[in-house]
């Protein structure tokens, strides 16, 4: 199988070369990304917790999903694509909230460091995740989420911690 690859970018989101995704997470190379924020109609929002046998951050819990655009993939599809591979569910309507840099070093000596497109939309049917994704999905109220994540933010991704509540802030949240 081909090692996946991902699109390196300038501090302007530029395209400026594409490299193999692991050795991107060792060097610490700027690479575009996606993370994906869903909520129910009540307001609640769907997380995911890794699969324990991800390369980085195993077992820690974040937003519904996230990907790599593939060379040539618009952030849109790669998105919607993230949603029915991960999620096992069709895409509902995504919607660009806003784009972020973050750097923060993981577990196992790599390093994200991301340009990262970030997408909010409804979800109101249960997921049926890709066990290679996706250990557990939850629901949960903005603020038991804020409590949680205040007493534990150990047991988050560091993109979701930053995310967060930019995401809340954004019009595009459902209150």
């Amino acid at each position: 199988m081909t090692p996946e690859q991902v699109v390196l970018v300038d501090d302007h989101d530029q395209e400026i070369g594409i490299a193999e995704k692991l050795s991107v997470h060792r060097s610490g190379q700027l690479h575009r990304a996606i993370s994906v924020f869903l909520f129910d109609a009540a307001g609640a929002m769907w997380l995911q917790r890794r699969a324990p046998h991800k390369y980085h951050t195993p077992g820690l819990w974040s937003n519904a999903c996230c990907t790599h655009p593939r060379p040539g993939e618009d952030t849109a599809d790669a998105a919607m694509r993230c949603v029915r591979e991960e999620l096992g569910t069709p895409s509902p309507p995504l919607h660009p909230a806003f784009s972020f840099v973050y750097r923060a070093s993981l577990d196992r000596g790599l390093v994200e460091h991301e340009y990262d497109h970030v997408f909010t939309g409804l979800l109101d049917v249960e997921p049926n995740p890709d066990p290679d994704e996706v250990d557990a999905v939850r629901r949960i109220s903005v603020d038991a989420l804020r409590s949680e994540l205040k007493a534990h933010p150990e047991r988050f991704t560091p993109w979701f911690r930053i995310a967060l509540e930019p995401v809340l802030r954004s019009r595009l949240a459902p209150r």
